[in-house]
């Protein structure tokens, strides 16, 4: 196992964003910087970033400032910092319209599947085999309804509830990855 991982949340950085559906993976990213009292987030180029361990690995938890659609920028700059391995050491979470309101996919490489952050940052990688944890936020519930509006929207009660539980697993499902493998979490949390 590399003792080292960056660990990628995807959202957009001000106080309106904050909640929101889109805005997932910040707060996976929150949630294990909770758990894992990494300390506080501090600027680092065109990231928000932590620093700290989960179990026996040193970790980078970051939340890029770029706003979703340059998320790229940010990454490949701490991967290039940091000397990481993007194939082996880098876990990025994002949300997933396409996927059942509080269900996980991991994967270790894929497409972007229409995610405008996942596909900036495969552009700045050069490829896409990355670990990825997609956290569903559900389709919009009218076809006619602005795919915008929906995933800057803030999930009602009920629905907050299932997502704050699947952040959870997410959370969950990073700490696998590190001890366990990609494998072994893709079983578990798919």
């Amino acid at each position: 196992m590399d003792s080292l991982y960056l660990i990628v949340g995807l959202g957009n950085p001000g106080k309106e964003y904050a909640g929101t559906r889109h805005n997932m993976g910040f707060d996976v990213i929150d949630r294990l910087a909770g758990e894992y009292n990494t300390g506080s987030f501090s600027k680092f180029g065109k990231s928000l970033a932590g620093k700290g361990m989960i179990g026996d690995c040193k970790v980078i938890l970051l939340k890029p400032q770029t706003y979703m659609n340059l998320s790229g920028e940010a990454v490949r700059e701490a991967v290039d910092f940091y000397k990481i391995d993007h194939k082996t050491q880098l876990i990025v979470i994002s949300d997933d319209i396409d996927l059942p309101e509080g269900k996980l996919r991991l994967r270790m490489k894929g497409s972007a599947g229409g995610h405008n952050g996942l596909k900036n940052i495969i552009l700045h990688l050069g490829d896409d085999e990355f670990y990825r944890i997609r956290v569903g936020v559900g389709a919009k519930p009218d076809k006619n309804a602005d795919l915008a509006d929906y995933v800057l929207g803030h999930p009602g009660k009920d629905d907050r509830k299932i997502l704050e539980e699947a952040q959870d697993r997410a959370a969950q499902a990073v700490r696998c990855i590190m001890e366990e493998g990609i494998q072994k979490a893709m079983n578990q949390y798919n």
